[in-house]
């Protein structure tokens, strides 16, 4: 595991933490950008509808990675995405060190974070 990486991605939990709240792992992470993507705000989603909320924040956040495209939205405005190239095998480690990389670069690309005037 890249200890920079970790060590970027405490920071920006700790700073979503003073945003929305104590608890923010990369599951309420995930949650919190598919929340984002789908774009209607809040509210009471039923288990099917978060799954695919946590599908949409893994498909967006390995989209600068080429592994998905974005093809559009349905009639109800949830985003789909297209399977561009096979995901690796990762074992958990590496899965979590790409997964907070690619929330790190999600943050920071869209203007939410700015890792220099994050406080420690």
């Amino acid at each position: 595991m890249d200890f920079d990486i970790e060590l970027r991605f405490q920071r920006l939990k700790k700073f979503l933490e003073h945003q929305e709240g104590e608890g923010m792992d990369i599951q309420a992470i995930l949650f919190l950008i598919g929340v984002n993507e789908l774009g209607i705000g809040y509210k009471n989603y039923t288990k099917n509808e978060k799954t695919d909320l946590f599908h949409i924040a893994i498909c967006t956040l390995l989209e600068p990675y080429g592994y998905y495209e974005f093809e559009g939205r349905d009639a109800d405005q949830w985003p789909h995405f297209k399977l561009l190239k096979k995901l690796p095998s990762l074992n958990d480690k590496e899965q979590q060190h790409l997964l907070k990389e690619a929330v790190l670069d999600y943050f920071i690309d869209n203007g939410y974070y700015d890792e220099a005037h994050s406080n420690d």
